[in-house]
């Protein structure tokens, strides 16, 4: 993976930073935080917020069981219905494999966790 070296870093970022390293590092963070032209201490600063909707997953990694046993992995859309999930998993061809010449019995999703396939 290439690392991309920023040109400009934004203050609300630098700020942020030495606000979360304060604990740790009270000293030098309160150097710096009057550096960046703050007249008052960083001790009673609130800390930086987030955006929850940012931190959200949109795929998640299920396994695929095949009468128990672990055949395969996937990852899914995490809002995905179990039509969807169904059709992947049954497209997979380390699952096909084991699917070949039986009749599948059950098919149990268990949302966002397992795929068990019970054939005979």
């Amino acid at each position: 993976m290439k690392h991309i070296k920023a040109e400009y870093l934004p203050r609300e970022y630098a700020e942020g930073f030495i606000k979360l390293l304060n604990p740790v590092a009270p000293h030098i963070t309160e150097e710096i935080w009057e550096i960046l032209g703050h007249d008052n201490t960083i001790t009673y600063e609130s800390w930086p917020t987030y955006d929850e909707d940012k931190i959200k997953a949109d795929q998640i990694e299920i396994a695929i069981q095949v009468n128990g046993k672990l055949r395969d992995r996937i990852n899914i859309k995490v809002d995905a219905t179990e039509e969807e999930v169904k059709e992947q998993v049954l497209n997979q061809e380390r699952v096909q494999k084991h699917l070949e010449g039986k009749e599948i019995k059950k098919f149990i999703y268990v949302k966002g966790k397992i795929v068990n396939i019970v054939v005979g």
